[in-house]
């Protein structure tokens, strides 16, 4: 009876676990009041990059940055400002690297294309190490001189006439 119940008890957890919805940062005094308005600074938070934790959107950073930056999305959009208006605003201030997909322009080359020249890198780095090591397994001597094989059947014990 009582494993019986730790395994319900284990399933309840797991369902649990797998039901959870994300963590986000928004603290409640940070919400706006109008649901519209806050579901569109949702959205737009989800668009900008943390600077501080850079891989997470500033919906989704702790970082006091971001927080002082979802409070101007929210600024904005009570002041009336579009959605492009209050992300044109923000890059404005902190350039292309806010985005969390930064528009393809000259300046913002070297975003899009470093994760394939790092790509390309490693592979050629993976061909040489393997060539290398082909070259020193197959470096050694394919056969041993007359004098070598005599010396090594000596060591051996082996000796046999190799005519």
């Amino acid at each position: 009876m009582i494993r019986r119940n730790y395994s319900l008890f284990a399933a309840f957890v797991i369902l649990l676990g797998l039901h959870a919805a994300p963590a986000f940062a928004v603290n409640p005094d940070e919400m706006l009041a109008d649901p519209k308005l806050e579901d569109r600074a949702r959205d737009i938070s989800q668009e900008l990059r943390c600077l501080v934790c850079q891989n997470q959107s500033i919906d989704d950073s702790d970082a006091d940055l971001a927080r002082d930056l979802r409070i101007l999305v929210r600024e904005r959009l009570v002041a009336g400002d579009s959605n492009e208006e209050v992300i044109d605003y923000i890059v404005e201030r902190y350039g292309d690297y806010v985005l969390l997909n930064p528009p393809l322009k000259p300046e913002t080359y070297i975003l899009w294309v470093s994760p394939a020249v790092l790509a390309f890198l490693a592979l050629i780095a993976v061909i040489a190490f393997y060539r290398r090591k082909q070259r020193e397994d197959g470096a050694g001597p394919k056969s041993l001189s007359a004098q070598e094989q005599k010396r090594l059947d000596e060591i051996l014990g082996t000796s046999q006439d190799r005519s």
